[in-house]
């Protein structure tokens, strides 16, 4: 498929797809699997269908999918060249002329692509499917989308009618045990309870129901007067559905706004202060986080190489440590700057800056300077931390007589001597 690139292209993108979409694959999980117990529970609370989760899931996935893509480019090219590293495959590259900007090609056109998608899903998909995850919210909380009535426990329709259900048969066709509490307003109480029933719908009025009663009673209440006492075999009551009021329009705030709209919200006279900071702020936000996804191979590879005659993973931990605490930089800017307490340039563009800085002065590093370490010093520390904490681990396992007694523990005590000697 891609016989056009060179065989060491090539065998870079391998090495950087397979975990990239692996990496794509479980964020989305993870981030999807959390969002999907809580919608199970609210659309079990509210008596919604079951099939409303899915759609809702579906409209949460492109915000997923914004945080996940550069996540994914991260360490897909952090895990590709840290193999590259650890095998000493690099080390020939390097050998035979091949500088870290050409092995960077391949990586840098999977950025190219990922950004024009992610520029595709803050500026215009996310918006909408927003407001798609809103409408739904709020028609599963008004019964647009078919609430049910639960079984044992009492609802209220308009305010007029309490119904009671204490069995449903036949996927809800047969009811059991039906009591229903009827009043007018004026006083008038009837006081309904039958052994069966099931709905109708009506042909002349999609807003009323039948609710179609067999073998029950009706006592019925009125003021200043005794009550009346009624059997019968089978009964029509009327029930009147509540009225659905149609959704807002899109753009209750920013975070629904498209990129023509952001724009021309953002920088015109005629909206109000609040709208254009909100906008504005808004605006930053995205191409913020958009631009920062270029930067991501360079990153990358600063912390893919661990020092030599080691297989520290220490930059993975340390690569997503970066990513989402930057995440979080911007999204406080975003608030900060929505209040209008400070210019979003200042608030989005300031630690982009920084951020951006860091991570340049880290590839340079790696890339230029003889056995230059990004992280060097984090390195030491992790590597003598682990040492000492193997050398505990194993002294624990010793004492609880995993391990049988041997003669080095004077070689660990000199061991712990040179350390504090150190």
């Amino acid at each position: 498929m891609f016989k056009f690139l060179p065989a060491i292209d090539r065998y870079i993108l391998r090495l950087t797809i397979v975990p990239m979409i692996g990496v794509f694959v479980l964020a989305a999980s993870l981030l999807t699997l959390d969002q999907m117990l809580r919608l199970f529970d609210f659309v079990g609370t509210e008596g919604g269908p079951i099939d409303v989760v899915l759609k809702m899931l579906g409209a949460l996935m492109p915000e997923y999918a914004s945080l996940a893509i550069p996540l994914g480019l991260l360490l897909g090219v952090l895990l590709a060249f840290r193999k590259l590293a650890t095998s000493s495959e690099l080390d020939v590259m390097r050998a035979v002329g091949l500088s870290y900007g050409r092995l960077l090609r391949v990586p840098y056109a999977i950025a190219v692509v990922l950004v024009a998608v992610n520029i595709a899903l803050v500026f215009y998909v996310q918006p909408i499917s927003q407001y798609y995850y809103a409408r739904l919210n709020y028609e599963l909380r008004s019964g647009a989308l078919g609430a049910s009535i639960k079984v044992g426990e009492f609802t209220t329709l308009k305010d007029k009618m309490a119904l009671r259900i204490e069995q449903s048969e036949d996927n809800g066709q047969k009811l059991l045990g039906i009591f229903a509490r009827v009043a007018d307003g004026k006083g008038n109480v009837l006081s309904i309870s039958a052994n069966e029933g099931r709905f109708l719908a009506t042909s002349d009025n999609p807003n009323t129901i039948i609710l179609r009663l067999r073998d029950g009673t009706v006592v019925q209440n009125l003021p200043d007067t005794t009550s009346r006492v009624m059997n019968f075999t089978e009964q029509d009551l009327p029930i009147d559905l509540p009225a659905v009021e149609a959704f807002r329009k899109r753009g209750a705030g920013e975070s629904e706004y498209i990129l023509p709209e952001l724009l021309r919200i953002g920088w015109s006279n005629s909206s109000p202060l609040p709208a254009r900071d909100a906008s504005q702020a808004s605006f930053n936000y995205r191409t913020v986080e958009v631009v920062m996804m270029l930067l991501m191979p360079l990153l990358a590879v600063a912390l893919a190489i661990p020092p030599k005659r080691s297989s520290s993973a220490l930059g993975v931990f340390v690569s997503i440590v970066m990513v989402v605490a930057y995440h979080k930089v911007n999204q406080y800017g975003q608030d900060v700057a929505t209040l209008g307490r400070i210019d979003p340039a200042i608030a989005l563009w300031g630690p982009f800056v920084i951020f951006g800085a860091l991570i340049i002065w880290m590839y340079w590093r790696v890339a230029h300077v003889p056995g230059g370490q990004a992280i060097g010093a984090l390195e030491t520390i992790f590597a003598k931390i682990s040492k000492r904490l193997a050398k505990l681990f194993k002294r624990q396992r010793k004492l609880v007589g995993i391990l049988p007694e041997s003669n080095s523990d004077e070689d660990e005590d000199e061991d712990f001597a040179t350390e504090g000697a150190r």
